[in-house]
């Protein structure tokens, strides 16, 4: 009879035995207490799964030793080199950390944030390289801290949807209309643009291409095919999919506080000498007037609400008023959701 634990799951159970025996392990023993070996239908059929498995391990860089104790076959036992297979030290700059900790703010859905929470204070924990890592770490990254909601129940469905190339039906609530109908999508790729989740694929109904956002997603994700029934295109342009209106390129005119807003000024192109007139904007005075492509209105201003006074907008003004809104509504408490502004690839009914 064949084995019922993969065999992935039986190396798994083989590592962990092995690192955590006090000494070693026999081959009786590894055949009575690890799971997955007492299926093997005979001896001989276990001495080649067990040699099988030793030299995969070994392949994959896990040192399985092998330990005569006294000469007599009987005596040879197994064990892991625990100083060849213990990672080294961690010891974190203030950058390295900071870059994790703005990963680690990233997943905002439940699970997930307190997997990363987990992971980061062992991390911080483990940093005793840089005793200033931790606060500098979050100095580091100030500003940049991405502002992306909770994918929410359909991510997982969709994500192992794509890797499978299965198409999915899902229940769809339309951003203009508020319309409610079922929709069968051949999903090609998850992604998050003006804080929030889209799936990107072919919609089978309309046979177009589209996006749609995942908070209007609603009920469950189901399957409507079997694996491999649709091959996706090999390259996805997420921006084309999701800029704004007609996807046309427009300029802004920001007035930014020297040494903040990292993001922002990445992106900036070099600025006309006239706008860094003081005289011409008086708010520009001490600050860096710098010019940013952007082409989703909404998208933008909710990035620049995100800075508060360490941006101001200059020019357009349907931008500085739709920050202006962000942060009266933040003043207020009264959020909204960000990203409404579909662009022209994203569906709306």
């Amino acid at each position: 009879m064949p084995s019922q634990i993969p065999p992935a799951e039986r190396l798994l159970n083989l590592v962990i035995a092995l690192v955590n025996a006090p000494s070693s392990m026999s081959k009786q023993q590894v055949r009575t207490s690890v799971a997955g070996y007492g299926d093997a239908p005979s001896p001989d059929a276990f001495e080649r799964m067990f040699e099988r498995d030793k030299d995969t391990l070994r392949e994959l860089g896990i040192p399985v030793l092998t330990v005569d104790a006294g000469g007599h076959s009987d005596d040879v036992g197994y064990r892991v080199d625990l100083d060849a297979y213990t990672l080294a030290p961690v010891a974190l700059t203030s950058a390295e950390l900071g870059v994790l900790s703005l990963a680690a703010q990233f997943w905002q859905d439940k699970t997930l944030r307190t997997d990363t929470a987990r992971a980061l204070t062992k991390l911080r924990a483990a940093g005793r390289g840089d005793p200033g890592a931790g606060d500098a770490g979050t100095d580091a990254v100030a500003g940049l801290t991405p502002r992306v909601r909770a994918a929410g129940r359909a991510f997982g469905p969709l994500l192992d949807a794509i890797q499978d190339r299965r198409p999915v039906r899902f229940t769809y609530r339309a951003a203009s209309t508020g319309e409610v109908r079922e929709r069968e999508v051949e999903p090609w790729r998850l992604a998050a643009r003006r804080g929030g989740w889209y799936v990107l694929g072919r919609d089978r109904d309309r046979r177009a291409p589209r996006a749609f956002r995942l908070s209007r997603i609603e009920g469950n994700v189901r399957a409507s095919g079997a694996p491999g029934a649709f091959e996706p295109p090999a390259e996805v342009d997420v921006d084309a999919f999701l800029s704004g209106r007609g996807g046309q390129e427009r300029v802004a005119r920001l007035a930014v506080v020297p040494e903040r807003a990292g993001a922002v000024r990445a992106r900036a192109v070099r600025p006309e000498p006239a706008w860094a007139d003081p005289a011409e904007d008086p708010v520009a005075d001490g600050r860096d007037v710098l010019a940013v492509p952007f082409t989703s209105l909404g998208g933008f201003a909710s990035e620049l609400a995100g800075y508060a006074d360490a941006v101001v907008v200059l020019d357009p003004p349907d931008l500085r008023d739709a920050v202006v809104a962000r942060l009266r509504t933040a003043a207020g408490l009264d959020p909204v959701e960000d990203g409404e502004q579909d662009g022209a690839g994203v569906d709306r009914g």
